[in-house]
C-alpha cells in the first residue's frame, strides 16, 4: 500500500497485517497523489489571481468548482487515473 509521510502512517501503535507492506512516498511528491491534480485544476480555473471580499464568496466559489467537477466524471478520471492505482474488483 502506498502511503504518504503523514504521522499516522508511521505511528508505532499502527497495526499492519502481515500481508500488507507500506511503501512510503518520497516527501513533497504531490504528483503521486491523484487528489493533488484536482486541487491544481480548481486553483487554476476558479481561484487564479482572485481576491475574495468574504469567506462566504470563497466558500461559494469552491462549492461551485466541486459541483462542476462532480458533474464531469470523465474530466475527474482524466486528472486522477493512475494505472498503478487501479484496483481490480
Amino acid at each position: 500500500m502506498q502511503v504518504d509521510q503523514a504521522s499516522w502512517h508511521q505511528a508505532k501503535a499502527l497495526v499492519i497485517p502481515e500481508n500488507i507492506r507500506l511503501i512510503k512516498q518520497p516527501p513533497y511528491s504531490p504528483e503521486l497523489n491523484p487528489v493533488e491534480h484536482i486541487w491544481d485544476d480548481i486553483r487554476e480555473k476558479y481561484f487564479h489571481n482572485r481576491i475574495f471580499p468574504s469567506l462566504d464568496l470563497l466558500t461559494d466559489t469552491l462549492c461551485f468548482a466541486l459541483n462542476t467537477l462532480a458533474d464531469d466524471s470523465q474530466r475527474v478520471t482524466s486528472m486522477t487515473y493512475f494505472p498503478h492505482l487501479r484496483v481490480a474488483l
